[in-house]
């Protein structure tokens, strides 16, 4: 009765959502920018030395087995044709930017969520695109025409966002995928339940636990029993979204900004890099701050570290936080204090934190207050110095980020190189609502 129930509701709804899916689009921006690398395996890599690690593949190298996260003298093993490219972010950007212009020429609602993924929402341009499947097929066609040839994208359309991502899973390298009321339980009964994104083995292990043990489970298990499963929320959401209702294209403000960055062991090697790195990720949140007009009142450090003979098990992984009285907005305050309090635990501990066993870095802001509230105290320079930096700002954006620099920023060579991963475009899209 319930499944009849569903169906007989959703009968009517209308595919208006479409989820755009850019495949192998690293791969496939430098396929794109070399015509003689085009049909031929490649890795892109942020170092393409013999331990560099492989960050995106094109389709033939995927099709060998070269995936995320491979080492490179292993990829090179299993295909010795491989041809390894440094990344390139600056172009992966640009083509990012083109694709967004294509897709907003179908409409002003268009959502990136990562570098090579956006969400076209046709919601209420029934009258201009009556169909949508017909949309999906145009877009394909003019970034193929508009931006590059050799570019594929997947395109799933569905009543809401979360199908539509699924329908671009689903669909496959350059294909459409339509999921709507007619043939979403034949979508859902091929599908295991670690196959629907958001689902990781955690969450499917609860929610098979508590008898729920495929998709089509999931989308017929009453709303209350999947919140009583689940012991949140979230299970009425996988209830929504499975029934064609929209809860991911609320808008969202931040709630935290983190800047990350894995540490390479020819960096490790001098602890002047390692500490500039340090400098360069504070400094990244401070720019992200500036330009989204916020302050924050709490701040963090995490680092982890490679294992040794000698190493103690409870030092493989280290981490600080600190909340204050008054909001900031300063990536060299942060550092400051957050140097102050490594050097006491150092003492303490006598073992350094920033040491050549290092491996990843992760510096974090949250707790933010828009910079229109910050009340200044009537004493002090704070006010003047918060000026003085958006100043600053100013001038480097109208004339270029390396224009204007802190003295703590000034080297012969920057030790940071340009890196992009596939959801840092936050910075390209400021005006816009994310996704925490």
């Amino acid at each position: 009765m319930l499944k009849r129930n569903y169906n007989t509701l959703q009968q009517n709804l209308r595919p208006s959502v479409l989820f755009v899916d850019m495949n192998s689009f690293f791969a496939t921006c430098e396929q794109q920018s070399n015509y003689w690398l085009r049909n031929r395996p490649v890795a892109v890599c942020v170092y393409t030395g013999q331990y560099g690690c492989v960050i995106a593949s094109s389709i033939e190298a995927k099709k060998l087995g070269i995936g995320l996260g491979l080492r490179l003298d292993e990829a090179i093993k299993i295909c010795p044709e491989l041809v390894p490219l440094e990344t390139h972010p600056q172009r992966y950007r640009e083509f990012h930017v083109k694709i967004m212009k294509v897709l907003r020429k179908y409409s002003e609602d268009v959502i990136p969520k990562s570098i090579d993924e956006a969400i076209v929402n046709l919601n209420g341009y029934e009258l201009i695109h009556r169909d949508t499947v017909a949309v999906a097929r145009q877009i394909q066609q003019d970034i193929k025409k508009e931006v590059g040839d050799y570019l594929k994208c997947s395109i799933g359309v569905a009543p809401n966002a979360f199908l539509a991502k699924l329908g671009s899973d689903v669909a496959g390298n350059g294909e459409i995928c339509l999921i709507d009321p007619e043939n979403i339980d034949s979508v859902l009964e091929r599908l295991k339940l670690t196959d629907l994104p958001g689902i990781a083995s955690g969450m499917a292990k609860r929610l098979v636990r508590g008898g729920v043990h495929t998709p089509l489970d999931l989308r017929y298990t009453s709303p209350e029993r999947l919140k009583s499963v689940c012991k949140s929320v979230v299970g009425l959401h996988w209830h929504y979204r499975l029934n064609f209702s929209e809860v991911d294209l609320i808008v969202h403000s931040y709630k935290n900004m983190q800047a990350m960055r894995q540490i390479s062991k020819e960096q490790r090697r001098s602890m002047e890099i390692v500490n500039e790195l340090f400098l360069f990720l504070c400094m990244t949140l401070e720019r992200r701050m500036m330009k989204n007009s916020v302050f924050a009142k709490q701040f963090g450090i995490s680092c982890s570290y490679e294992e040794t003979n000698y190493t103690r098990k409870e030092f493989l992984h280290y981490s600080d936080s600190v909340k204050t009285s008054e909001p900031f907005q300063s990536g060299i305050d942060m550092m400051q204090v957050l140097r102050s309090r490594m050097q006491k635990f150092s003492d303490h501990n006598n073992e350094e934190v920033i040491n050549p066993r290092i491996t990843s870095m992760t510096v974090w802001v949250s707790d933010f207050i828009e910079d229109k509230y910050v009340q200044y105290s009537l004493f002090g320079n704070k006010k003047k110095e918060d000026s003085l930096r958006k100043t600053v700002y100013d001038i480097k954006e109208k004339f270029g980020s390396d224009k204007i620099l802190p003295a703590s920023q000034l080297t012969d060579e920057p030790v940071m190189k340009d890196v992009i991963g596939f959801g840092s475009i936050k910075d390209l899209h400021d005006d816009m609502s994310f996704f925490d």
